[in-house]
């Protein structure tokens, strides 16, 4: 896909979401609900988006550190919020884990392929840990209320992840994976993704350090949630918490894909169109959403911060006495 076929789609996604929100709230009323936010439930989700980071960089650092690439938690955690506020300028958090990767490889030259593995594999395992914890709201809320309208969003998430994770792990996808070949050949990333693959590969062998990221991950992602109950709190969305373990997982999995920058409208329209389904006035759910939003912008300022600081000191040093040889896959 060109590049430009992707800038248009992007706008237009987003004119989309923006008509769809323009014809369901109405601005003043909107206005007057953001006045009222609840300032305490608004901080209480912030607090808990940024003191989940440091748990998120330690599971990366597990990752790395089976590759034999060290690093201690003040960095990993440092490129973490560096790639949020990446974020918020590239596509979704896809375009912030570019950036751990960059960094990662610039630190220890000669490893882009195992960094990429890791951050592909780190994001994979959240994706069904997800994907999971969605799961297991759905069938708790059969009979309290209805979100068949989104079993479909579920379902299509369920299915990519085992797609997935067939395609990675499995030995038997390596012949399917060998009639891609000659295609990649003729682009050259034949050499990139064999090497990107095998790194991922290589934790294959490693089931206990797999579970361990996967359930790290789910304990995030359901301690997560609860900033989404918090923002809908803050707009006075009185709704029990069950709600938010069906709406949360989809809406992380939503906001992976890069719909448009740091998923602008599309967050709010998803809000306006879950909890609408559930009787909730599209002002207040919007109001929830924007909240979210700048949720998200406060998590970024830490990497602000970090690159301002860093750039008035002339930028990070090499790392390179940390390089270890890889062990491949």
């Amino acid at each position: 896909m060109s590049r430009q076929v992707r800038i248009v789609g992007t706008l237009v996604l987003t004119a989309l979401a923006v008509a769809y929100l323009a014809w369901k709230i109405e601005l003043g009323t909107t206005l007057d609900v953001l006045a009222e936010t609840e300032v305490a439930w608004f901080a209480a989700a912030v607090a808990i988006m940024v003191l989940t980071v440091p748990v998120l960089a330690a599971r990366w650092g597990w990752l790395l550190r089976a590759q034999r690439i060290e690093e201690g938690l003040a960095w990993l955690t440092r490129a973490y919020f560096v790639a949020y506020t990446a974020g918020q300028i590239l596509p979704t958090s896809l375009g912030g884990d570019a950036v751990r990767i960059v960094e990662t490889a610039r630190r220890h030259g000669g490893q882009t392929a195992v960094a990429t593995g890791t951050v592909v594999l780190e994001r994979g395992l959240g994706g069904a840990a997800t994907v999971l914890l969605g799961a297991i709201a759905f069938v708790l809320s059969i009979g309290r209320f209805d979100v068949s309208a989104y079993v479909w969003l579920e379902g299509a998430f369920v299915f990519g992840t085992i797609l997935l994770t067939f395609l990675f792990f499995a030995r038997s996808a390596r012949p399917l994976l060998r009639l891609t070949a000659p295609w990649l050949e003729r682009v050259r990333l034949d050499r990139l993704l064999r090497a990107f693959y095998e790194s991922v590969h290589h934790y294959r062998g490693r089931p206990r350090l797999l579970l361990g990221v996967f359930a790290v991950t789910f304990a995030v992602q359901t301690v997560r949630v609860l900033a989404i109950w918090a923002t809908a709190r803050a707009v006075g969305i009185e709704l029990e918490v069950l709600v938010y373990y069906v709406m949360g997982p989809l809406l992380f999995l939503v906001l992976l894909v890069p719909f448009t920058l740091n998923g602008i409208a599309v967050r709010e329209a998803f809000f306006v169109s879950f909890l609408g389904s559930l009787g909730v006035g599209a002002e207040q759910a919007f109001a929830a959403g924007f909240l979210f939003f700048l949720v998200t912008l406060i998590m970024a300022l830490p990497g602000a911060a970090v690159l301002l600081w860093e750039g008035l000191r002339g930028g990070t040093r090499s790392s390179s006495q940390n390089v270890r040889p890889s062990r491949g896959g």
